[in-house]
């Protein structure tokens, strides 16, 4: 390999625990938009957007204006949590065009820059208000890399790494889990009824109203609404990870709104930040904001670049509902389109699921979902795999993606699929996908 070419200094020097850039082997120059570029000038549909990181696009114009006029002005990069204006204003913001209008009181924490951070907070403030120690958690789960986060993670690959025991968090199954007709929560409901069912009494349950890394499983409606009363009949606080199905990812800002949740803790990161800047926030409902001054800190909780280009982004479109109808419209179309390249390809055994533009093709065939992905980037789209086995194709475009540059990825994506369809002799039916 060119020893000046990027890859042979990652390859040569990064830790051997780098993923993304296994399965993405080039070196991107440029991105704009939903558009990535590589060195050679190569161009890649982004339908992986960071993660949910990028829900307003790569390099966004209007947020990238906001951070150079704050850095081109000397204001504050570095706070810890000492008072700045761009602190306060991202607060007043997201309280007035967020949180107020919804009619939601929270209080906002601050607990570092990733979605783990936040996870971990809200469960230290869980069992600090209960004084108990188990987690509820659901299978598939996804909640962060932390000992405490991984804790509640159902992946064992990831558990793995942990080194030490995960105690304290008792899974459950998610709906959907036990198969069609079976309502999960009885068996939670049992289990917490039960005093002899070796389970001490919760502190919480965290839940991901549709699960990301753990394969785009939407949980229904009702059953959000039934763990919610479970929670409150046996003492417990709700806490919902948002952490990538938030801010807009599924249609509405939180992902929890449809159902009517009441959620006593609210985890959110990735997209709040607005422009990829790292920024994670705990919504507290004020009674449980129980921490003491500097109980739980950190030293980059005070990032005023992502204060800048997050309360730009809350401005520039939350102020109404016409982006979230326009994510919706778009999610339609996403929607539509997977259903189609389904039918097209049944030996592939697909099925579609989630929520908004947070959605995935499921190929349990083995294998299936992971050469789609390869056949995709080979094509000129960049999207990931989820779920226990890796059967899912996970589509996360940017929010703010054009329908030209949305339909020409799907078209991508079909081409992909009918690519790895007749590798793996699944069967063909004649309807346009």
């Amino acid at each position: 390999m060119d020893t000046t070419d990027p890859l042979h200094s990652v390859e040569t020097h990064e830790s051997a625990v780098r993923s993304y850039s296994r399965d993405f082997p080039v070196t991107f120059a440029t991105a704009k938009d939903a558009v990535m570029r590589t060195r050679a000038g190569d161009a890649y549909i982004d339908f992986f957007a960071g993660a949910g990181a990028l829900n307003y696009g790569h390099n966004n114009a209007l947020l990238k204006r906001a951070l150079i006029d704050y850095l081109e002005g000397d204001n504050v990069t570095h706070s810890l949590d000492l008072v700045t204006e761009a602190r306060a204003r991202f607060l007043q913001r997201f309280h007035d065009i967020v949180l107020a209008p919804r009619g939601m009181d929270y209080r906002v924490m601050f607990p570092g820059p990733t979605g783990t951070n936040c996870v971990e907070a809200a469960l230290k403030i869980a069992r600090k208000v209960t004084g108990r120690r188990p987690i509820v958690s659901f299978t598939n789960a996804y909640h962060g890399m932390t000992l405490g986060a991984l804790a509640a993670t159902g992946n064992r690959g990831k558990r793995g790494g942990a080194g030490t025991a995960l105690p304290d968090v008792v899974f459950a199954p998610l709906d959907g889990a036990l198969g069609a007709g079976v309502d999960t929560l009885d068996h939670l409901e049992a289990m917490l009824a039960n005093t002899s069912s070796g389970v001490d009494l919760p502190a919480a349950a965290i839940v991901e109203t549709v699960q990301g890394e753990g394969g785009v499983h939407p949980a229904s409606m009702g059953w959000l609404q039934r763990l919610q009363r479970i929670c409150r009949a046996h003492g417990m606080l709700l806490i919902v990870d948002d952490v990538q199905a938030g801010c807009g990812r599924t249609g509405t800002f939180f992902s929890f709104e449809p159902a009517g949740l009441d959620p006593d803790l609210i985890c959110l990161s990735k997209s709040i930040g607005g422009y990829g800047t790292p920024l994670a926030l705990t919504l507290i409902k004020p009674e449980h904001d129980v921490f003491a001054p500097g109980e739980h800190n950190g030293t980059f909780r005070g990032h005023n670049p992502a204060f800048v280009t997050g309360a730009a982004a809350l401005e520039a479109y939350w102020r109404d509902d016409a982006f979230e109808r326009g994510v919706r419209a778009k999610a339609e179309i996403v929607r539509e389109r997977l259903e189609a390249i389904a039918a097209r390809h049944p030996g592939l055994k697909p099925s579609v699921r989630g929520r908004g533009l947070m959605q995935g093709l499921v190929l349990d065939v083995p294998g299936a979902a992971e050469a789609v992905s390869h056949a995709a980037f080979a094509r000129g789209l960049i999207l990931e795999t989820a779920g226990a086995r890796d059967e899912v194709a996970k589509l996360l475009p940017p929010l703010t993606i054009d329908e030209a540059t949305l339909s020409k990825g799907l078209d991508i994506l079909a081409d992909a699929v009918a690519a790895v369809a007749r590798e793996m002799g699944g069967a063909e039916r004649s309807a346009a996908a």
